[in-house]
């Protein structure tokens, strides 16, 4: 048992450093790269995107810790890993990347970008993106088995506001990188880019908490019009 136990706890180390290594490529390639291939040098904002965008991903993991002492992923039923086609999920993965790419042409040189209270409106849209995600995630996990398992539909937090406030949070926190390198078409692309995948996703969910909780979350869904975005319903 004793050998069982040590072998778990390598293995989901190996699991974490692998993510990590991911996600350190990921988002070099998403928040430094490009800005350093259009700019030749690299400044300022970049380098605190890339660090939120870190910190921004393992709310997840962190939530699990809180609950269940360790790092690794529940197993569930696989009736939940709602996605949309794989052709979808690429064309998302390949649209994030592209838009972010498009901010880093379409900024200003990274010298030129103000600082000082010009960014408050920059830092509150950052605090917002973390808050919705994490206090998201809090409360989706209470009203869930293995984190990801709902037992009930989420009424609080985030969930008073808009239907699927994780997503909203993800779109923010892409809105806010491109608002920071004043990338307006770029913001665009980005937004139109999440909104289309996220839609087919909350679809889908959406009708997997129908069949799941009956008449309870059409009542909920007519009261919190908005899926993730003011005005998008």
């Amino acid at each position: 048992m004793v050998y069982i136990s040590f072998t778990s706890i390598r293995l989901v180390k190996q699991a974490l450093l692998s993510n990590l290594l991911l996600l350190l490529s990921v988002f070099t390639w998403l928040t430094l790269v490009a800005p350093a291939y259009f700019n030749g040098n690299l400044e300022g904002w970049l380098f605190i995107f890339f660090f939120v965008y870190h910190y921004f991903s393992f709310f997840n993991v962190n939530v699990r810790k809180r609950l269940y002492g360790d790092y690794y992923a529940r197993p569930h039923y696989p009736k939940w890993d709602v996605n949309p086609p794989k052709w979808h999920r690429l064309l998302y993965c390949v649209g994030v990347m592209v838009g972010h790419w498009l901010a880093a042409f379409e900024a200003l040189e990274l010298h030129r970008i103000p600082g000082g209270w010009s960014n408050v409106g920059v830092w509150i849209l950052i605090v917002a993106a973390l808050l919705i995600q994490y206090s998201s995630t809090v409360y989706l996990a209470k009203y869930s088995e293995k984190v990801v398992v709902p037992t009930a539909v989420v009424r609080f937090g985030p969930y008073r506001w808009i239907r699927h406030p994780i997503y909203a949070s993800t779109m923010l926190l892409f809105a806010t990188y491109c608002i920071t390198l004043r990338a307006p078409l770029s913001l665009i692309f980005a937004v139109a880019v999440c909104s289309m995948y996220y839609d087919q996703k909350a679809k889908l969910e959406e009708l997997l908490m129908v069949e799941t909780f009956g008449e309870s979350y059409p009542e909920y869904a007519s009261k919190v019009r908005y899926k993730f975005l003011p005005f998008v319903y």
